[in-house]
């Protein structure tokens, strides 16, 4: 008997060391536990959320890029081809449907090459660049602002329109010698240099009442009618993109206030809106006033001895011969001889600019949704459960002393029947 309670006591104060060490192993686990679920999480949440506000900010540089590629190079095709609609005042057809154009286009490519549709386009990009040129050095002299927004005050605001009303001033001779440049036939015409347009518009801003042609008209029967078209036609646009985005915006802060989503970044969404809204201005406006541009054009072009490529057909060229004393005169002889379907010459090629602009956005807008999705689908971070340590401990002793007290019944038991 005393050898079996030695035996037992020996096997009780091993189940209490390995209780002591069970303990100290849970409790410095469960203060791992806790740092890793405190620290660690909070660490790599704030790393995947500094990574998706970079991955948002290119995105938005991304589709401001590809908006201003948009509007300034990929409809400059469109452009030419309304252009030599307008200008063309002895045409049989008005091409006012987009699809009436496909067969000339299409003729055209064949006769002239891929490049017939791209002419004129440095001269373009070469008399915005100048625009905005001549808006930064007014405004660096005169202090007076390039840019306006809704804080803007109403002695900056009219400051503003005189700048705007100069810089449209001095580049108006620019503007009707890259008009030449556009619509003018490649087989019919020399190839034009890269800085013709300066050359040829400095001699019509020189030549100010005597040009040096017979039908061109002087710089200052033109400057007038282009600034009061250039100014009225900015104000407009400037009236209809504010509303547009202020509408556009408004549906955002609803739809968030709706679904409980204040905190949520809307970077993304406000550039979406924002292009859009001046989407839908440019095409407002240019629906509005294309039978003043036309009348506008064809003032540019008399006298200048241009010949265009003939679009009823896409295989001849023709010149341009006009004899129009002024706005009022053109806006007369173009009702008389064309009537008004006359003005909306080529009104088919705008729609076709149009809906190529808003299929690249809605590309790019597709393709910035798809790596938002790929970014976003991250893996989940790891859920670690908070244990309670006492329950560990009580638990942890009650798994651990059950088999020993079962181990020793059993050992007793057996001395038990072996001493009877």
């Amino acid at each position: 008997m005393a050898g079996m309670n030695n035996y037992s006591s020996l096997l009780l104060q091993a189940d209490e060391l390995d209780d002591e060490r069970l303990a100290k192993k849970h409790r410095t686990g469960d203060r791992d536990l806790h740092l890793s679920v405190t620290c660690s999480p909070s660490k790599k949440f704030s790393d995947n959320q500094d990574d998706d506000t970079s991955v948002r900010k290119y995105l938005v540089v991304g589709v401001q890029w590809v908006s201003l590629v948009t509007e300034n190079l990929l409809s400059h095709p469109f452009v030419v081809l309304r252009r030599q609609c307008q200008v063309y005042n002895a045409s049989r057809r008005y091409h006012l449907q987009p699809f009436q154009l496909l067969p000339s286009i299409v003729h055209l490519h064949r006769r002239q090459g891929v490049t017939t549709l791209w002419k004129g386009m440095g001269s373009c990009l070469l008399v915005r660049g100048m625009t905005l040129a001549i808006d930064d050095f007014i405004s660096k002299v005169t202090s007076w602002p390039k840019d306006v927004d809704s804080r803007t005050t109403l002695k900056r605001f009219g400051q503003h329109i005189l700048l705007k009303c100069i810089s449209i001033g001095l580049v108006v001779p620019f503007h009707a010698a890259s008009l030449v440049e556009t619509v003018q036939s490649d087989i019919a015409s020399e190839k034009p240099g890269l800085f013709d347009v300066f050359r040829e518009g400095s001699l019509r801003l020189f030549y100010w009442s005597s040009p040096q042609k017979g039908r061109m008209l002087p710089a200052w029967a033109l400057i007038g009618p282009s600034v009061s078209f250039g100014i009225t036609k900015y104000l407009f646009n400037l009236v209809i993109r504010g509303v547009s985005s202020r509408i556009m915006r408004r549906r955002i802060t609803n739809s968030q206030d709706s679904q409980g989503e204040k905190n949520q970044d809307t970077t993304l969404k406000d550039l979406n809106a924002e292009i859009y809204a001046s989407l839908i201005a440019i095409v407002t406006t240019e629906v509005i006033f294309f039978p003043f541009e036309t009348i506008l054009h064809r003032l540019q072009l008399q006298g200048t001895r241009t010949i265009i490529d003939n679009l009823d057909n896409g295989y001849d060229v023709v010149p341009i011969l006009t004899n129009y004393q002024g706005v009022v005169d053109c806006y007369q002889t173009t009702i008389v001889s064309e009537g008004v379907s006359g003005l909306y010459k080529g009104f088919g090629a705008m729609i076709l600019q149009f809906a190529a602009h808003v299929a690249v956005i809605k590309l790019a807008k597709w393709v910035v949704n798809q790596i938002i999705e790929v970014t976003s689908n991250r893996p989940p971070q790891r859920i670690v459960k908070h244990y309670n340590l006492d329950e560990v401990a009580f638990n942890s002793r009650s798994t651990t002393l059950s088999p020993s007290l079962s181990s020793t019944e059993m050992e007793e038991n057996s001395l038990v029947q072996n001493s009877d």
